[in-house]
């Protein structure tokens, strides 16, 4: 496991609107060690040498084919990286295991397979089981002998999962559950071992189950026809009448929702890194095809269109990237103080994934959304080709948008997050009232726009400062306004939780790029410093046009002109010439012909 830290500096779940992180504490993606670095590139080798050559037998479905390689993959440890060692895993610390999740990322329909494995198909036995069903289950899940699935959705309940149908009753002999039921989108279904299935007790207690394959009443429909990633295994899963041993009943019956909620949280970061796996491996892809393609008798990459995309790609994943890892960090850093206070480790990790869980909403969103716009992109340097299945682009494109609706939509996810937000503050977790007060008082000051502090960073730090401020003035301003009738005003919700996300994103490359500065000096931190300012840059545009939107939804006259001149003030950026800076970008990445993994 990681080491302690100094617990004093690491921020609640949300926090970071009202207070300062210094760069220092900050993890990021250049603080990997040495085994961590090791096994990102195990992962790497991996998907070059077992997936990327028979993709095209993997998306035909080959029957064995994708249980094999999830066999292969454990073979080699990469489905027991966060799995103790008892139960035959490796260990290892969530900053580990989180860098497996992106280093496979870029497989495919595989990278779906095995992280619907290592994620909802083993976690819920490992952190909700009983020592008997950890025993039985854990090292064959572990190992790849046998492979894990989850059953949830089904076809009239999706993001509300707990309105789901399917039934269990104890039997009255007393040794079993008889389960009624469908589920649908079932991934791995069509091989899995054993399913994490969830039933209502009596038809009201929402409760987990463990399904093997082969229990009596227990049957799978044909595979389903999909737009995307059309090699991963997705199935219904029907059940009728079908005996579930009472030893397998997992967790506590009526408490199944805190299996799948908590899971989600865990699911919901490690999606944001498969999808930053993936966009990489997108990126170089399109890099080294702009490179080669030649328009005009010249090389399409030496067009500024061509390099604007490029370098758009470029922000984009740095910028989750240092995200996805200070948030990582965070809950590593959570897991192992829960542990020092002797919490067991899976009580550890889920509370950890818990206290973060408006991040890893977050995260989830940006990071499906970040690999959607590479992929597009993608095509588009393409030109025709990348409207051809003879280019791998064109697979991307497909397999990329199922990442925006799984793991809770990002629609679900973007109320989530200011929802979390908004419940911590009302129960005195997140003490919101006092910063959003003195925001109150300095609208109705005279603004400063002088800065005398020529520190390093003074300006993006006092930027991302005013991006905190216009969260709190708008956030406040709609909760007091519309009280309790918030929550059916979607559409601001929705904003905020976008003014949020740009933010938390900013600070995040901000912080980023001062520990490199800090660290290298600042003249060979020049791509870094470009895609940290032009986010920022562009951030101020975005978070006005977000806020701005959810000012005029619901304030009127004096209090909506007060708020619009707060919020210009708060979002104002200095004039940047982002266009030299994009093509600083795309240079670098054009001179290195790759997007580094």
């Amino acid at each position: 496991m990681s080491t302690a830290t100094d617990n004093k500096n690491l921020l609640k779940g949300g926090e970071w609107i009202i207070k300062e992180s210094a760069a220092f504490d900050t993890f990021i993606a250049e603080d990997y060690n040495e085994e961590q670095q090791m096994v990102k590139d195990m992962c790497a080798a991996f998907l070059d040498a077992d997936v990327i050559p028979i993709i095209d037998r993997i998306d035909k479905l080959e029957p064995g084919l994708m249980p094999s390689l999830l066999a292969k993959a454990g073979e080699q440890g990469l489905l027991s990286t966060s799995i103790p060692e008892e139960y035959g895993g490796l260990g290892k610390d969530f900053i580990t295991s989180t860098l497996v999740n992106e280093g496979l990322g870029g497989g495919f329909s595989f990278s779906v397979a095995i992280a619907a494995h290592t994620g909802i198909g083993t976690l819920p036995i490992l952190y909700f089981g009983t020592a008997a069903q950890k025993e039985k289950y854990i090292p064959k899940l572990a190992s790849g002998e046998w492979k894990g699935s989850y059953g949830l959705t089904e076809p009239n309940s999706g993001s509300d999962a707990l309105g789901a149908k399917t039934s269990a009753k104890l039997s009255d002999d007393g040794r079993h559950y008889i389960m009624n039921g469908q589920k649908c989108w079932i991934t791995n279904g069509g091989f899995a071992d054993v399913y994490t299935v969830f039933a209502k007790i009596d038809g009201d207690k929402f409760s987990a189950f463990i399904v093997e394959r082969g229990f009596e009443g227990f049957t799978q429909g044909q595979e389903e026809h999909k737009m995307g990633i059309k090699g991963s295994s997705t199935v219904q899963l029907y059940f009728q009448d079908c005996k579930v041993p009472v030893e397998n009943l997992l967790g506590e019956i009526g408490k199944g929702h805190i299996i799948a909620f908590n899971i989600l949280n865990i699911g919901r970061l490690k999606l944001c890194a498969a999808a930053l796996g993936g966009a990489k491996r997108a990126a170089t892809t399109s890099i080294q095809y702009a490179v080669t393609r030649e328009q005009f008798k010249t090389s399409i990459s030496n067009f500024g269109a061509i390099k604007h995309k490029i370098a758009e790609m470029a922000i984009k994943i740095w910028v989750a990237e240092s995200a996805l890892y200070r948030t990582a960090k965070w809950v590593d850093e959570k897991e192992t103080q829960l542990q020092a206070a002797g919490k067991p480790f899976d009580e550890a990790l889920l509370g950890a994934a818990e206290e973060y869980a408006i991040e890893c909403a977050m995260l989830k969103v940006f990071g499906s959304e970040v690999l959607d716009f590479v992929v597009d992109e993608g095509v588009q340097i393409h030109g025709g080709n990348g409207f051809s299945d003879e280019y791998i682009i064109s697979k991307a494109y497909r397999d990329s948008r199922i990442n925006r609706i799984y793991e809770g939509t990002n629609e679900i996810n973007r109320l989530l997050t200011v929802d979390m937000v908004l419940k911590r503050a009302m129960k005195g977790k997140l003490d919101l009232m006092g910063p959003a007060m003195a925001v109150s008082k300095e609208l109705m000051s005279i603004p400063d726009f002088g800065n005398s502090d020529d520190a390093p960073f003074a300006k993006e730090k006092k930027l991302v400062s005013n991006f905190k401020k216009a969260i709190l003035m708008v956030a406040g301003a709609a909760v007091q306004k519309l009280m309790m009738k918030i929550e059916s005003e979607q559409e601001i919700l929705m904003h905020i939780a976008d003014m949020a996300i740009e933010t938390f994103n900013a600070e995040s490359a901000l912080l980023r790029a001062m520990k490199l500065s800090d660290q290298r000096g600042e003249a060979s931190c020049t791509f870094e410093l470009d895609v940290m300012r032009t986010y920022l840059y562009d951030a101020a545009d975005h978070i006005n046009k977000f806020g701005k939107d959810a000012i005029n939804a619901f304030s009127e006259g004096d209090e909506q002109r007060m708020m619009l001149l707060g919020l210009k003030r708060f979002t104002k950026a200095e004039a940047f010439n982002s266009k030299e800076a994009r093509r600083r970008i795309a240079a670098k990445l054009i001179s290195e012909n790759k997007y580094p993994l």
